[in-house]
């Protein structure tokens, strides 16, 4: 069903495109609940309150009445009790023999999907305790992998996550206007974490796993997202790291972040600069991401 011209929501009125836009990402984005769908609207549209958090209520009540319309089909609601999340550190990820070997010796290397609840704990401890970010639960689209040597021994964890939402480097570097950014934004999936265990010591192994995530990401995020991603991003911590592994993988460097984080009215948040690096899926990347509909 058409959604209709404009609609007046808490102040602001909607154009048709925008409403339009929403649609398609209730649409696109059907695997969410209700609350990740609410927060992922808020994000795209840049609504927020003065203090710069998300207008939920407001939002919320904007999909029921569209859904009321028969504009859209929401999530089922789905009743959960709300616990903040906190990672057990247990012996299961104490420190390790160390593994100094050759890539040929620990091969052949494997992504491992992470999935059930056991397998995602452990990697949460591996992450809080070993990466220098530590852990924070992914919102919205993700998705984790061990790494495994031929033996099945860990070597690392990495996540998957949805782009961030503005970077001028980028945006200019792709040449897209704010409305394809919009529209086209769950197109980028970036790699919010890339771990490689403390005790594991071979050569090129970093550059190795990047090249087979390229080559799969297609497909497993095809299947649990249900479409593909065309351009991938990440971003290095310019004073720790050197970022030798994403140029070995061939990843192009964009530029390197202001590090006064992202801002939004009356709120701002702090953060060290960060180089950024991205990675196209796709020789026509560019135009999927230009895309107007």
């Amino acid at each position: 069903m058409k959604p209709p011209e404009t609609y007046l929501m808490d102040g602001r009125r909607f154009t048709q495109e925008e409403l339009s836009e929403i649609q398609e990402t209730v649409q696109l984005f059907g695997k969410l609940s209700l609350t990740e769908l609410v927060q992922t609207i808020c994000e795209h549209m840049n609504w927020f309150t003065p203090t710069g958090t998300c207008k939920i209520d407001a939002c919320r009540k904007l999909l029921e009445e569209l859904e009321a319309r028969g504009a859209l089909q929401l999530p089922k609601r789905v009743q959960v009790v709300k616990k903040r999340e906190q990672v057990t550190v247990t012996s299961r990820s104490e420190t390790q023999p160390e593994i100094v070997a050759e890539l040929e010796d620990v091969s052949p290397v494997s992504l491992e999907l992470v999935s059930g609840k056991d397998p995602n704990a452990l990697w949460a401890e591996f992450v809080e305790r070993y990466h220098y970010l530590g852990y924070k639960r992914p919102f919205g689209v993700h998705q984790r992998y061990f790494l495994r040597s031929g033996s099945g021994a860990p070597l690392g964890c990495l996540l998957m996550a949805g782009a961030s939402k503005l970077l001028a480097a980028r945006e200019q570097w792709i040449g897209w206007t704010e409305r394809q950014r919009l529209r086209n934004i769950h197109l980028v999936v970036n790699n919010a974490r890339f771990l490689i265990l403390p005790w594991v010591h071979v050569k090129n192994l970093a550059s190795h796993v990047l090249a087979q995530l390229v080559r799969r990401i297609g497909d497993d995020w095809e299947r649990n997202w249900g479409y593909r991603p065309v351009l991938l991003e990440t971003f290095v911590d310019v004073a720790q790291y050197q970022a030798t592994c994403y140029r070995a993988a061939n990843w192009i460097f964009l530029g390197e972040t202001t590090g006064r984080g992202r801002q939004r009215p009356g709120k701002e948040y702090a953060s060290s600069p960060k180089a950024l690096y991205v990675y196209a899926l796709t020789k026509d990347f560019r135009k999927r991401l230009c895309a107007e509909g």
